[in-house]
């Protein structure tokens, strides 16, 4: 990796970052949950991030000449910064630690196959989406 000439990239990933974690947060409070509780807020960001990263990928692959800092805002800054696994493991730690380990184990799987579902989704949708654009544009 190239090192003088970066800073605007970083600066981009912070400013993302930022957004995305304020995002995140604003979600927690309007999804509140108890310890040891389905932890939706953070199910919803992280299956919400991955769909919008899966959409960022196919979206950045089929632009001609997509802007060189837009992947590092959009995907790492501020996806990154809205999806969260610490979060993930704490919501299901708490869980185990109210008596409640088949929720745990639940979340868990359930969080991860849905994730996996969003980004599979997000570019299936992306790329019919593209192509009937492309047909549209054509005929």
């Amino acid at each position: 990796m190239r090192r003088a000439g970066q800073w605007d990239v970083l600066l981009v990933i912070a400013v993302g970052g930022a957004l995305g974690s304020l995002a995140r947060y604003g979600l927690a409070v309007a999804l509140p949950h108890p310890p040891g509780d389905l932890a939706l807020s953070t199910l919803l960001a992280n299956v919400l991030g991955c769909l919008l990263i899966g959409v960022l990928m196919v979206v950045i692959s089929q632009l001609a000449q997509p802007h060189r800092l837009l992947r590092p805002f959009l995907g790492i800054g501020v996806l990154g910064g809205f999806t969260t696994f610490s979060t993930y493991v704490v919501d299901a730690m708490y869980s185990v630690l109210q008596g409640r380990p088949g929720l745990a184990i639940g979340y868990a799987v359930g969080s991860v196959l849905a994730s996996l579902f969003a980004v599979a989704a997000g570019m299936l949708v992306t790329r019919a989406v593209i192509r009937r654009a492309g047909q549209a544009g054509g005929a």
